[in-house]
């Protein structure tokens, strides 16, 4: 039977459906008839309750049930008949007017849009690379040793010096009255490490044990505590204790220390170049990801279904709600969060969900078993068991369902880059990884 399929606008359809009367009624009298066998109802032996009783207490809501199941079930076929790629769920109403003997109903819906490529060729997309260096090893080796430094106590004259760490008393006071968070006791932080603002650093920086000092602060204006971002406040500080940090040797010592096994600075730094060029790897996929997928989605024309776009919304506000409890934010549930707020991003993702399914769907990039195997085996080369990781992989079809996206897009951004005008660019390590040279 052919299906009428009405364009309300864009991408909304309306297809009108009908039942006739009598299979609704036929359901509904078989599914009280089944209940009737197992209902409990005080007076009645079980199974021996009345037909009329079971029709009047439990009639509504399996007729609600029956109509839902079988407009749904309608629904579907008609989709399924007209060929109809079914974004999102339908609006159902019942109509007033139907044909004598029938129900009828009308569907809204939206469909999945007609994606139209644009032509890569032309497209450019900046490629980035970047190496791992000695100077990059070097640093590594550094933050390696500051985890495992120890302190000593410096002498009464000594004054504090840069990688000191010192214990001090403090109180600030804003226009001669204490703030909240402005005052602290036995506190210790570290000379330049960036712990404290600059004034503070530059005010202790020279002191000795017992000796005090006032001096101004002014606190930024994009300073986390708003209510003294932007003020002048005066504090007074005291120093407690001063020690002397001392950084381990890079030595045999350090490296068996970090668990290398033949104990050598050569195989720490081989070890330590081997991860760094393995978070590079996937780094820069990451970020020439990002760029393949921006000149994929700047070529394609298609529409987006408003019931998409509002899964996306309710799915990203879900999200954020479940950080907010994380983080122990009470009643996180009931934060109004406004859906504007991931409006722009939600119309990002669903545009680029569908780009890349159309495009993985016309030129076969689907995820082949080998490649999910090898990504699996990547992500498992840094853990000290990696078998056991690729089991935990293996173990669990939505693990593997979130690797097999993650090799999909991979397979996208390749073809991008085979297909669009590369643009090659290197970057440095500190760049990539997103750190500046202290």
């Amino acid at each position: 039977m052919a299906v009428n399929v009405e364009t309300l606008e864009k991408l909304e359809r309306k297809i009108t459906l009908t039942l006739p009367a009598t299979v609704i009624q036929s359901e509904v009298d078989s599914r009280l008839k089944r209940l009737a066998r197992t209902v409990k109802m005080d007076g009645f032996r079980p199974g021996k309750v009345p037909m009329s009783v079971v029709a009047q207490r439990y009639g509504y809501s399996v007729h609600y049930e029956v109509m839902n199941d079988k407009v749904g079930e309608a629904f579907a076929a008609a989709a399924n008949e007209a060929k109809l790629r079914v974004a999102g769920q339908p609006r159902i109403t019942e109509k007033e007017e139907a044909p004598e003997g029938e129900l009828a109903f009308d569907a809204v819906f939206e469909v999945f849009p007609e994606v139209k490529m644009g032509d890569l060729a032309g497209v450019e997309v900046e490629k980035l690379s970047a190496e791992v260096t000695d100077a990059a090893i070097d640093k590594t080796v550094e933050i390696l040793r500051k985890q495992r430094r120890t302190f000593a106590q410096r002498p009464a004259d000594a004054g504090a010096q840069e990688g000191d760490r010192v214990t001090v008393d403090f109180e600030g006071k804003i226009d001669g009255e204490p703030f909240q968070g402005g005052k602290a006791e036995d506190f210790q932080f570290l000379v330049g490490e960036g712990q404290m603002l600059k004034e503070f650093e530059g005010a202790v920086r020279g002191m000795k044990t017992g000796e005090s000092k006032t001096f101004p602060l002014a606190f930024p204006a994009d300073y986390h505590g708003k209510d003294v971002a932007g003020k002048q406040a005066d504090f007074m500080v005291t120093v407690k204790k001063i020690e002397a940090a001392n950084l381990p040797e890079v030595n045999e010592a350090l490296a068996k220390s970090l668990g290398i096994a033949d104990g050598t600075v050569e195989a720490l730094r081989a070890d330590i170049r081997k991860n760094l060029e393995r978070e590079v790897k996937f780094r820069l996929l990451s970020k020439n990801k990002q760029a393949a997928m921006d000149a994929l989605v700047s070529k394609a024309e298609l529409d987006l279904p408003k019931s998409s776009i509002q899964s996306e919304v309710d799915r990203m506000i879900e999200g954020a709600r479940a950080d907010l409890k994380q983080r122990g934010i009470k009643d996180a549930d009931k934060v109004p969060v406004p859906d504007d707020l991931f409006r722009p991003q939600a119309e990002r993702r669903v545009r680029l969900g569908l780009v890349v399914a159309e495009l993985v769907r016309t030129n076969n990039l689907q995820a082949k078993p080998e490649q999910i195997k090898q990504h699996v085996e990547e992500l498992a080369a840094s853990y000290e068991k990696p078998a056991d990781v690729v089991r935990w992989y293996y173990s669990d079809n939505r693990r593997l369902a979130e690797v097999e996206a993650i090799v999909i897009e991979n397979n996208v951004t390749e073809f991008v880059l085979s297909k669009g005008k590369v643009v090659d660019k290197a970057v440095s390590f500190d760049e990539l990884m997103g750190q500046q040279d202290q």
